[in-house]
C-alpha cells in the first residue's frame, strides 16, 4: 500500500477511535449517570447522594436536571437542600445566568424560594433587578427571602429599594428590613428604626434597637431613652446596651438617670464618641443580649437569675430533661455540697434549682415548665403568672418529676418486665422539646412564623440527642436556627454531665443565649 494511502487509513482509524472515546466520555459523565439511574433510587438517601455528585460540574444541564425535582412540593427537605447546595456552588457566568433567569420568570413560591435559598447560600449579588423587583411580591414569605438574599450579598447598592420595606404590612418583613439596612451600615435605616421602636410587634422593635446599636447616629438617643422608660421585659438590656454604645455611659436600665444626664447634655452640639472613644470609655465592655453582665439587674428587682444566667424577661420557659440518665450522681460533688440539694443525683440538683427559681420569680413574670425524655410534656397550656398561689403550684409539680427508664430500670428489663423499665420512654428528645418551647404545633402558637407567647427559654439537658425528628446535633442546630428566625426567642442552655457540650454551646450562641456548664 502506498504511504499516502495508509497514512490516510492511520488517520481515519485515529478519528475513529477518539469518536469512541468521546462517546464513551460523554456516556460516563456525571450528567450522563445521573440521568441513566437517578429515577431507579427510590430511598431519600440515595437520591441526595445522586445530586451531590453533580456539585461543581460546570454543565448547563445540571440546572435543569434538578430545579424541577427541587421545587416540587412534594421534594423531601433533604433533597431539597442537596439541590439548593449545588445550585449555590454555581461559579461560571452561564449557569448563574440559568437561575437569575429562571427566578425572573419563575410564577411558583416553592420554586421562588428554591433559588432565593441557592442565592442567598451562594452570596451572589442581584443582577439586572431581579431579587429587587422581588420586594414586590404578594408573598411576604418571598420578600423576606429577598431581603435575605441582599443582606447575604453585602450589596450596599440595594438600600434605597429594601427601605420601603420597613413600612412594609407583614411585622416580619419589617424587621428583616431593618436588619438588612443595618447589615449594609446604611444610615437611611436611622429614621425608620426610631420610628420601629415602637412597633407593637416586640420582635420588630427588637430589629430596631439592633439597628440603631449597629449604624450609630446621635438622633437615636433620645428616641431609645424615651423606650426605655416604656419597655418592660427582655428588650430593656437591648435598650440599655444600644445607648452605651452610642454615648459611652454605662447607665444601665435605669431611664431616671438617662434622662438626667441627657438634660445635662448641650442637644444642638453633642456629638457622638467615636468608636474608639466608645471603646476607651466602657473599657471594652459590651453587653450580650438579654444577659445583663455588668448591671445589677436582679439586686434592683428587674430581672430573673437561673443557675448564673440573668434575664429581664417577664415571659418565659424552663425546659428540664426528664430522661433516663438524669438519674446518674454527679462526679464532681465537691461542686454542689453547698447546695443543701435533697440528692446527688442530676435530677436532684436540677429540680431544686429550679424550684428556687421559681420561687424568686417577680409578680410580674409569666412562665411555663416542659419536661422531656422520648415524649413531650408542659406544665400548663399557656404562660402562667408568677402569682403565688402558681409559683406554689409550678414547685410541687417540679419537685414530683422523675427520671424515666434510667440504669436503675435495666434490672427489670432483663427479666422481661421491659414495659415496667419503661426504657424506651427515657431517651432524649431535644429536638421534639426544643420544638415545643419556641411554639411550634402547639396552642400557644398565635402564628406560625413567629408570634409566640415566650421571648426566652431556658433549656437544661444531660445528654447528646437519642430520638426525636431529628436526632444528628448538627440537624438540629440547622433546624432551631430556622424555627427562631422570625421569632428570636433567647435560648440560654444548662448542661450538666459528662457528654461533649460543644452541641449545648453551640445552641446558645446561635440563639442569643448564654451557655453555663453545671459541672459533672
Amino acid at each position: 500500500m502506498r504511504p499516502q494511502a495508509l497514512r490516510a487509513l492511520w488517520l481515519v482509524l485515529l478519528a475513529s477511535i477518539a469518536l469512541s472515546l468521546s462517546g464513551q466520555a460523554q456516556s460516563d459523565s456525571p450528567v450522563a449517570l445521573f440521568k441513566k439511574y437517578y429515577g431507579q433510587y427510590k430511598d431519600t438517601p440515595s437520591r441526595v447522594e445522586a445530586v451531590l455528585t453533580l456539585e461543581g460540574v460546570e454543565d448547563p444541564q445540571v440546572f435543569e436536571l434538578l430545579f424541577a425535582r427541587g421545587k416540587d412540593k412534594n421534594a423531601e427537605p433533604e433533597l431539597v437542600r442537596a439541590v439548593v447546595r449545588v445550585l449555590a456552588g454555581f461559579k461560571n457566568e452561564a449557569q448563574l445566568t440559568q437561575i437569575f433567569d429562571a427566578l425572573k420568570a419563575e410564577k411558583t413560591e416553592s420554586g421562588k424560594e428554591l433559588l432565593l435559598r441557592a442565592i442567598t447560600d451562594g452570596k451572589h449579588k442581584d443582577r439586572n433587578g431581579v431579587i429587587a423587583a422581588l420586594f414586590a411580591d404578594k408573598e411576604w414569605t418571598i420578600r423576606r427571602m429577598a431581603l435575605k438574599c441582599v443582606l447575604a450579598s453585602s450589596d450596599a447598592s440595594c438600600a434605597p429599594q429594601v427601605l420601603p420595606l420597613c413600612d412594609d404590612a407583614e411585622a416580619a418583613v419589617k424587621g428583616d428590613a431593618l436588619d438588612a439596612l443595618a447589615g449594609m451600615k446604611s444610615e437611611l435605616v436611622v429614621p425608620k428604626a426610631i420610628t420601629a421602636l415602637n412597633d407593637p410587634t416586640w420582635q420588630v422593635r427588637a430589629s430596631a434597637i439592633k439597628a440603631l446599636t449597629l449604624v450609630r447616629h446621635k438622633d437615636a438617643v433620645e428616641p431609645l431613652i424615651q423606650r426605655l422608660i416604656k419597655e418592660d421585659g427582655r428588650l430593656v438590656p437591648d435598650i440599655a446596651e444600644a445607648l452605651a454604645n452610642l454615648t459611652g455611659q454605662e447607665i444601665g436600665p435605669k431611664p431616671d438617670e438617662w434622662l438626667k444626664w441627657w438634660g445635662q447634655q448641650d442637644k444642638a452640639t453633642y456629638i457622638i464618641p467615636t468608636p474608639e472613644g466608645i471603646a476607651f470609655l466602657r473599657g471594652k465592655k459590651s453587653l450580650k443580649s438579654g444577659q445583663g453582665q455588668g448591671w445589677e439587674f436582679v439586686k434592683s428587682g428587674v430581672a430573673t437569675n437561673y443557675n448564673g444566667i440573668q434575664t429581664a424577661s417577664r415571659q418565659m420557659i424552663f425546659v428540664i430533661d426528664c430522661s433516663g440518665s438524669m438519674e446518674a450522681l454527679v462526679t464532681e460533688k465537691e461542686r454542689f455540697e453547698a447546695g443543701n440539694y435533697p440528692g446527688f443525683s442530676r435530677m436532684a440538683i436540677c429540680k431544686t434549682e429550679l424550684a428556687r427559681t421559681i420561687e424568686r420569680l417577680d409578680a410580674n413574670v409569666r412562665f411555663n415548665i416542659i419536661w422531656f425524655a422520648t415524649d413531650v410534656g408542659m406544665w400548663k397550656k399557656t404562660l402562667q403568672p408568677a402569682n403565688i398561689l402558681n409559683k406554689s403550684a409550678a414547685k410541687e409539680w417540679v419537685m414530683r418529676l422523675e427520671p424515666i427508664g434510667g440504669s436503675s430500670k435495666e434490672d427489670l428489663a432483663s427479666v422481661g418486665l421491659a414495659g415496667a423499665a419503661n426504657l424506651d420512654k427515657g431517651k432524649t428528645n431535644t429536638f421534639g422539646s426544643l420544638k415545643t418551647a419556641l411554639g411550634v404545633n402547639d396552642l400557644r402558637t398565635q402564628d406560625q412564623n413567629y408570634k409566640v407567647e415566650a421571648d426566652t427559654v431556658f433549656f437544661l439537658s444531660d445528654g447528646r440527642p437519642t430520638v426525636g425528628e431529628y436526632v444528628d446535633p448538627d440537624d438540629i442546630l440547622r433546624e432551631i436556627k430556622a424555627i427562631n428566625e422570625l421569632r428570636k426567642v433567647v435560648l440560654h442552655t444548662i448542661a450538666i454531665g459528662e457528654f461533649q457540650k460543644e452541641f449545648m454551646k453551640r445552641l446558645a450562641d446561635q440563639n442569643g443565649g448564654v451557655f453555663v456548664d453545671l459541672g459533672k
